[in-house]
């Protein structure tokens, strides 16, 4: 684990550096508060830190009472090393946001117990983060194929409609169906039907660019959402998920089974369609044309979002 020591006593800090090393610690070293803040403030700064009360530029207290302010994830375990030794002066420190404090001179064991309990305690704090990162991917995604789910990908809608209205811009929206699906799974099975779900969610997914959305809206229906993108463009680029999909067929255990989608197209504009309902409306009956017309189609919905 990389630890930072900030001491401006060279003499000190170089038996620190020896001390933490030889105990399996990748040392960075600071001479003053300043550098020190400088280093807990960057990209992945270590998760530990050893800061002496009295440097020069910025005392410890006053890095430790900045990095707090900034109250950013993930946590970094704050040790005082102070000469200290009023109550006074020790609860100023703690109350800066230190987590510990140990007094010079020190005991090397001590350091080192100190030192694995706020060890402990990162790597606790490192589990519930992943625990709740994994919370909230099962919340907003869809188990089987891995992208946004019916809800979160309804509320993304919303959100990129109002920021496109502000921005007097629009938004594309295309529908996708697998065609015949339940025939899939009534011949091969579920879980052939899962691997084509899941290989057709990738194949589309990969297209997307970096600021696109795609989700499961249900079943063996997907919704695409484009932002600041016109009608030309989104069927356009429907048309390259219909090629990309039906190019090739899927490998399932047992099978490799010809798969093709039939697309829907609908954009926002001033006047109507401006809202995620009057949208999804309009893309979905463009699809529904598509399967009318045939499947393996793309169809276009008018500005007006009706179907003729």
């Amino acid at each position: 684990m990389r630890i930072l020591i900030a001491e401006d006593d060279p003499s000190f800090r170089r038996l620190m550096e020896e001390l933490l090393v030889a105990w399996g610690y990748n040392v960075v070293v600071a001479a003053n508060g300043n550098a020190a803040l400088q280093i807990l403030q960057a990209e992945d700064p270590p998760k530990l830190a050893l800061l002496d009360w009295m440097m020069p530029g910025l005392e410890g207290v006053e890095v430790c009472r900045k990095v707090r302010e900034k109250n950013e994830e993930p946590y970094t375990y704050i040790i005082l090393l102070t000469a200290q030794q009023s109550d006074e002066d020790l609860v100023t420190g703690m109350e800066a946001g230190a987590d510990d404090y140990i007094t010079k001179p020190f005991k090397h064991n001590e350091l080192r117990l100190r030192l694995r309990a706020g060890r402990r305690i990162i790597e606790l704090q490192n589990e519930l983060l992943a625990a709740r990162d994994t919370f909230r991917t099962k919340a907003s995604h869809d188990s089987l194929t891995g992208l946004w789910n019916h809800a979160e990908i309804l509320e993304i809608l919303t959100h990129e409609l109002s920021r496109a209205e502000r921005e007097e811009k629009c938004v594309a929206v295309i529908m996708a169906d697998i065609d015949f699906f339940k025939k899939i799974n009534d011949t091969h099975g579920h879980l052939a039907g899962d691997v084509v779900l899941r290989s057709t969610a990738g194949k589309m997914h990969s297209l997307m660019r970096s600021y696109d959305f795609i989700g499961r809206f249900g079943g063996d229906e997907f919704m695409v959402i484009l932002p600041d993108c016109s009608l030309e463009y989104a069927a356009a680029f429907a048309e390259r998920l219909r090629l990309s999909v039906s190019s090739d067929s899927i490998d399932t255990p047992e099978w490799r089974i010809p798969v093709t989608l039939s697309f829907g197209v609908a954009t926002s504009n001033k006047d109507r369609l401006k809202d995620a309902y009057s949208l999804v409306n309009a893309a979905d009956r463009a699809l529904y044309q598509a399967k009318e017309n045939g499947r393996n189609r793309v169809e276009v919905a008018p500005c007006d979002g009706s179907i003729t």
